[in-house]
């Protein structure tokens, strides 16, 4: 059964921990803003080095490993159960649509698209800018 280190464990994880080995720890999400985004994701990191004066387990990066259980802590040996990796691809992309929906774009939309792209490519024409800017003076 994979182990894990609650934040009051810290010390203990970072005594414990093999370097370059991948640990997982999980993200909360507000779902009030995100409707469609899952609750709790999980994260990887990987410690792989120590620190000069201390000689404590750190990332790449120098975030120390009983520093990051005491802030992100529980950290798990393998990946939590039920979640997906933040890394990986939401379950939809531009809110709900039925599964096996599939949408084909016909050619007056394409055409709409492709008009809105070379507008908006260029920022003197673009909607609300009024033209080309003025010239300033420092004075």
């Amino acid at each position: 059964m994979p182990k894990t280190w609650q934040p009051h464990q810290s010390n203990q994880f970072a005594r414990q921990l093999e370097l370059g080995r991948t640990y997982y720890y999980v993200n909360t999400h507000d779902t009030k803003h995100n409707p469609y985004e899952d609750r709790h994701t999980y994260g990887e990191i990987v410690f792989t080095g120590h620190l000069p004066f201390t000689k404590n387990p750190c990332t790449e990066h120098g975030q120390s490993a009983a520093t990051f259980c005491l802030n992100f802590g529980p950290i798990h040996e393998a990946p939590p159960r039920g979640m997906r990796n933040l890394d990986g691809p939401a379950p939809q992309v531009a809110g709900p649509v039925p599964p096996g929906y599939s949408a084909k774009l016909d050619s007056a939309e394409l055409l709409a698209l492709q008009a809105s792209v070379a507008r908006g490519s260029d920022p003197h024409t673009r909607p609300g800018s009024g033209g080309k800017p003025k010239k300033r003076s420092w004075f």
